[in-house]
């Protein structure tokens, strides 16, 4: 693939990085990883976009015209040069289009450590979108909660601005003490500061330090201003934080989804710098691994210093990882190794084939006007250890569909993987219709319910010959469950019929152990649902039981042979 950059110097290096990273030439954490991965890939073939090598040399060779503000580079008047890893950014915001040459990516998320050179790379971006893409009007926006914050990113802006009289003159630009104009044809580049009101159309809005953001209001403004755009971009920059309630923290792990595959969002492009959850803080040798722009804006000595105070300190152990490491301070942990998780999906499962053999159809009724969760679950042994094998199937009330916050239920109906009934309630009959065939076509063990929402159902059930039986949602019955569900991904022993719907759930689920290492699922907001995943260890629960009852009743009667 290299040999086809040969001529072309940027796209050279960014694929040269992308390689570094995948083969470990240079040690990056899972997420740059994936999203290096993710470009060589892309280049293989990407249906509906294709990368143009042009393109994306002539906005490197452009960002390369603008001057560096700030240090010794400032002071020397330096140009800016692109590092591998920044050429990386650029050619993938720039290179990839569609069949009509429109860019690709409409949305980015870049999480870098303080001091790596992402305030001075955004405000080269912002110029690229300013007054060199060609959008008649363009409008720019930095955004930021405080108006020193959003200086951070427009002060280079505009000190690049005034230091490259040939630009300003070229395009006509008027340099304003808080405003950036292209007279001819009235494009803007600003600041913008707290929520802003509705009427701009940018075409460009960045979001500097987004984990200092309280609410989304700005990137929600900016995002429906586009959509008069054609090409708009929105970027997020940002170092971690520690509001894990905030809209940046939000952002990352759909990012994060996005990178795992759990989902597929063609148009938004992330790339997190950082460590990994096993990584050992206090070595030295992890501060490379966090830091792209190490020996060039951020000096190793430097960081050494800070780390060894922060060994020493404990005060100052929590905003060295957040600022230096790029690590959230307070964040969940998501529960499952999606990488290891994937290796659990099997489309090509057939439930037909399973007609006749015992089972469990769990019952997990979040509410009345939310997803509900009934899949068939066959636990089978298989050379001295359990296996199970699951086949989703999930209802959801109409009304909640179309919701403008569920774009994703919407695709999900459309290609069978969600149930959608009439009404703004789960159509309880329809349910239990749907139970009642499963129990002629299956041996039905148990159905497990929990008695807190689901009674009603069992009920109805019941009457059907269902042999309902109640499974309470406690520690103590789901942490057996969790372990075991754990111990089966890893081992090979849980297979699912590939469904997205219980993807993106598992996905969903955190988890901590308590004092007593009990662990239970949970999930870091509403709208992350992890019903399938719930009503999944509702019948390893059950299955774990009836081993348990099996293997009692031999150890007290004992093996009794026929003669």
């Amino acid at each position: 693939m290299l040999e086809h950059f040969e001529n072309y110097p940027y796209s050279k290096r960014a694929l040269t990085y992308a390689y570094d990273v995948v083969n470990g030439h240079r040690v990056g954490c899972k997420e740059e990883t994936q999203a290096c991965q993710r470009f060589i890939d892309d280049l293989h073939g990407l249906e509906g976009y294709f990368y143009d090598v042009e393109k994306a040399e002539k906005v490197c060779k452009k960002v390369e015209l603008l001057p560096l503000t700030k240090g010794r580079w400032g002071a020397q008047r330096k140009l800016f040069i692109l590092e591998a890893w920044q050429a990386f950014i650029i050619c993938n915001l720039f290179g990839w289009v569609n069949e009509k040459g429109l860019r690709r990516f409409r949305k980015a998320y870049l999480k870098v450590p303080r001091k790596n050179g992402k305030s001075p790379l955004a405000a080269a971006i912002g110029h690229i979108m300013f007054a060199m893409d060609d959008e008649y009007g363009a409008e720019v926006y930095c955004g930021a909660t405080t108006e020193k914050q959003a200086w951070e990113v427009f002060r280079p802006a505009k000190q690049m601005a005034e230091r490259t009289p040939e630009y300003t003159e070229h395009f006509g630009i008027e340099v304003n003490a808080k405003s950036l104009v292209v007279i001819e044809n009235q494009s803007r580049f600003e600041p913008l500061i707290g929520k802003p009101g509705d009427g701009s159309s940018p075409s460009c809005a960045i979001a500097d330090e987004y984990h200092e953001h309280e609410t989304a209001d700005f990137v929600e403004t900016m995002e429906t201003g586009m959509v008069g755009r054609e090409q708009p971009l929105l970027l997020m920059i940002t170092t971690a934080g520690s509001n894990i309630a905030g809209p940046c923290y939000d952002t990352e792990i759909e990012c994060k989804k996005l990178l795992d595959d759990v989902y597929k969002d063609e148009r938004v492009f992330c790339l997190i710098f950082g460590i990994d959850e096993d990584d050992n803080w206090t070595d030295p040798k992890i501060l490379e691994k966090a830091n792209p722009n190490l020996g060039v804006s951020v000096e190793l000595e430097t960081l050494l210093a800070y780390q060894k105070e922060a060994i020493r300190n404990a005060t100052k152990q929590n905003i060295f990882q957040r600022k230096h490491l790029n690590k959230w301070v307070g964040a969940h942990t998501a529960w499952m190794n999606m990488e290891v998780f994937k290796n659990c999906s099997d489309a090509s499962l057939d439930i037909n084939n399973f007609i006749g053999k015992e089972c469990y159809i769990p019952v997990d009724l979040a509410s009345k006007i939310d997803i509900t969760s009934t899949p068939v679950v066959f636990a089978e042994e298989i050379d001295g250890k359990t296996h199970y094998t699951m086949f989703n199937k999930y209802y959801i009330p109409e009304a909640q569909v179309f919701k403008d916050e569920n774009p994703h239920y919407q695709k999900w109906v459309h290609d069978g993987y969600l149930i959608s009934t009439d009404g703004n309630e789960i159509d309880f009959n329809e349910i239990q219709r749907d139970i009642k065939l499963d129990l002629d076509k299956y041996l039905a063990k148990e159905v497990p319910y929990d008695n807190w929402r689901a009674t009603q159902l069992a009920q109805g059930l019941k009457t059907e010959g269902a042999n309902c039986v109640e499974f309470r949602q406690t520690v103590s019955n789901m942490s057996p469950a969790m372990y075991e569900l754990e111990a089966a991904i890893v081992g090979g022993r849980f297979h699912y019929d590939g469904s997205p719907v219980f993807k993106w759930m598992m996905s969903n689920v955190i988890a901590k152990i308590d004092a007593k290492e009990m662990i239970y699922p949970r999930k870091q907001k509403a709208s992350n649902k992890i019903d399938g995943v719930v009503a999944l260890l509702m019948a390893i629960g059950r299955a774990m039981a009836h081993d348990e009852t099996e293997r009692n009743s031999y150890e007290e009667r004992g093996f009794r042979t026929l003669g």
